[in-house]
């Protein structure tokens, strides 16, 4: 059914015809609003995700403050200066003892306490030395590991109270070991250098000869000096 709207005699409007249909009401404001709301919940939704990740961020540790070190120096009761530098990696359970003679020549004694082995890499030699830890070793290295702080980057000896012990290894003769098979911190230590296993021994007799000694000093003020001889066979 077709009606038109007759205008008014004082009207200057247009004549506008409808044919039944009803009017639809206007959809963008509507369609406008849902996306607005949507839009609102995604940003309040990124933003919860980015502060509980900044949040989460500070309470993990960061992976290099695991990593301390310790310099010992002082002078020990027969007059030499020891100098000794300690790196603590509380993550991987490894300490690693740098040891520097009066020479100016490093030594390198690496202890993995997870998997409870010791390496010795000295001065002047081509060779590292390994041997598994003992009792004693573990309760030398626990005195360090929990005591590694930022407030510790130098531990200062006393003379009167050092404590000297002589450990001694025999080092086993064609009992080499491949190098390949070991963790990546005793490759990094002995990169293209031949291992050769170690046990403790009673001492070296008249007829063995001391190869040579590391000084370690740990702060419990207890110096060990580790002398190696080769064992025969």
């Amino acid at each position: 059914m077709v009606g038109c709207g007759r205008p008014s005699e004082h009207s200057v409007e247009e004549v506008r015809c409808t044919e039944g249909v009803p009017a639809v009401k206007p959809w963008f404001p509507h369609k406008a609003f849902w996306v607005s709301v949507v839009v609102c919940l995604l940003v309040v939704l990124i933003a919860l995700a980015l502060t509980g990740n900044l949040g989460n961020s500070g309470m993990l540790e960061d992976p290099a403050q695991s990593i301390h070190i310790v310099r010992i120096t002082g002078p020990d009761p027969t007059g030499t200066v020891i100098n000794q530098s300690t790196v603590v990696d509380k993550e991987n359970d490894l300490v690693t003892f740098s040891v520097t003679s009066p020479s100016n020549l490093s030594s390198t004694v690496l202890f993995d306490v997870k998997h409870g082995l010791v390496c010795y890499k000295p001065a002047n030699q081509e060779s590292c030395f390994l041997r598994e830890m003992d009792q004693s070793d573990y309760q030398r290295v626990g005195s360090v590991l929990p005591e590694s702080t930022h407030q510790m980057s130098q531990f200062q000896l006393s003379g009167s109270e050092i404590h000297r012990q002589t450990e001694f290894l025999g080092v086993l003769g064609g009992h080499g070991v491949n190098v390949s098979t070991l963790e990546e911190p005793f490759q990094a230590l002995c990169r293209d250098s031949p291992v050769h296993w170690t046990r403790r021994a009673e001492g070296p007799g008249r007829q063995r000869l001391v190869y040579f000694c590391i000084d370690i000093c740990f702060p419990s003020n207890i110096c060990v000096s580790v002398c190696f001889y080769y064992l025969p066979e």
